[in-house]
């Protein structure tokens, strides 16, 4: 039933489509033509779609009786990234220049279209599957905000995301429950000195000085008041300066930070400012020619927030996996990443579970790192993601009590009410 009438396989129809969204990748909220793309495909499968995020799609596929919705979520944008020609990739290389699917949203595009034929395959069940094809997943504040905002969760009762990573083995999966992924926090600074002659250092203050003693302050602060485990901090760069002979006005650093709890955010937020008016009194100096100097420009963004996966939901998913993939390596307890995803804001809204699926496959050589211009996906794992999201989300479909919390469920009723 799942081979088409022109003898192609549902694996090799999915991983044809991941061939085809991998060789066309668009940046951030410009995935026009990854939507008709989409749009069309779904068309075939008898599906409609909509527009939302003004480069996402929005579709649904209903069951036959009533029953609760369940949202199954990947992202379509792809990287500033050149890809690296290789043997493997010949037939798929990016055609886009400097654009490359390096973290995966390819596959996961593949793997819901994949799920999606398999709910239209046989229409016997309960309630309603949303799928959501989310733009905009690798800039803050991410399109999953405009999602939820122009209605993309209305009257959803759950969801699920998945996504490919090198970080485990090649078609295991793992999540935990609770905290999962990190927050995102860009922090951005303008140091504001004196500039002049570098042979008269007492007529300047220096801006290049400024911002290394800021750094070393600011992680030796960190490290005085968090645990290691508790965050990262980071400098992406250092900007200032044009003259070899001068000492620059300002010097402008950019940065960011991730943490597990808005406490710890909050507890650097604080660092940070603490520390930049440190240097205001390290560095004063008196004199008409010095007046308001040295001074600073601090603005903090603070994008994703922590992914929390519901602890109830997490549980089921878990029984279930080992129940239906008994073959499958399942890692329950996967360690916490300082990676960041704004699926996120999703499960801020609705309970679900964010899942991670292995693509490491040494023999192979797919080992590079997600956002590698050499990453790429061991596409023999891209129908199990398919199967898996059609195997939780009926599952779910047809026991929601068995994921919900009697917090967020109340019985069928409310579905045959709501329907």
């Amino acid at each position: 039933m799942r081979d088409d009438p022109s003898g192609e396989s549902l694996e090799s129809w999915i991983i044809r489509l991941r061939r085809e969204f991998h060789k066309y990748p668009e940046l951030s909220f410009k995935e026009y033509e990854t939507q008709k793309r989409i749009l069309k495909i779904l068309g075939e499968l008898g599906i409609e779609g909509r527009k939302i995020a003004d480069t996402g799609v929005l579709a649904s596929i209903r069951g036959t009786k009533p029953g609760p919705c369940i949202a199954l979520r990947t992202d379509t944008d792809g990287l500033q990234v050149q890809e690296e020609p290789a043997e493997r990739n010949r037939e798929y290389i990016s055609r886009t220049e400097g654009v490359m699917h390096a973290c995966g949203h390819d596959g996961h595009m593949a793997m819901l279209f994949g799920a999606a034929r398999m709910f239209m395959e046989n229409r016997e069940f309960p309630g309603e599957v949303r799928l959501i094809f989310q733009p905009a997943e690798e800039i803050p504040p991410g399109g999953s905000e405009r999602v939820i905002a122009e209605g993309g969760l209305e009257d959803v009762d759950a969801i699920i995301g998945m996504h490919i990573f090198t970080n485990h083995e090649s078609g295991s999966v793992g999540f935990r429950p609770g905290p999962f992924m990190a927050s995102t926090n860009r922090f951005e600074v303008i140091l504001k000195g004196k500039g002049g002659h570098i042979s008269l250092p007492a007529k300047c203050i220096d801006p290049v000085r400024m911002a290394v003693y800021f750094i070393n302050s600011l992680n030796s602060a960190l490290e005085e008041r968090l645990d290691k485990e508790k965050y990262v901090l980071g400098v992406g760069r250092i900007q200032g300066g044009a003259q070899f002979n001068r000492t620059p006005d300002n010097v402008g650093i950019l940065g960011s930070y991730r943490t597990f709890d808005s406490e710890t955010t909050d507890i650097i937020d604080a660092t940070i400012k603490e520390c930049l008016e440190k240097i205001k009194q390290e560095y004063l100096k008196h004199g008409e020619e010095f007046s308001g100097l040295p001074d600073y420009e601090l603005d903090i963004l603070h994008g994703y927030p922590v992914l929390v996966n519901d602890p109830f939901f997490t549980e089921a998913v878990n029984l279930k996996l080992h129940e239906s993939f008994p073959e499958l390596t399942v890692y329950p307890e996967i360690e916490k990443t300082f990676a960041a995803e704004d699926f996120a804001s999703y499960l801020q809204v609705v309970p679900g579970i964010f899942i991670s699926l292995g693509t490491r496959n040494q023999k192979k050589g797919i080992v590079e790192i997600n956002h590698s211009c050499a990453f790429d996906i061991d596409e023999e794992i891209l129908l199990k993601g398919s199967e898996i999201f059609h195997t939780l989300s009926l599952d779910f479909l047809k026991h929601p009590e068995k994921y919900l919390s009697l917090q967020k469920y109340h019985g069928p009723q409310e579905y045959i009410e709501k329907t």
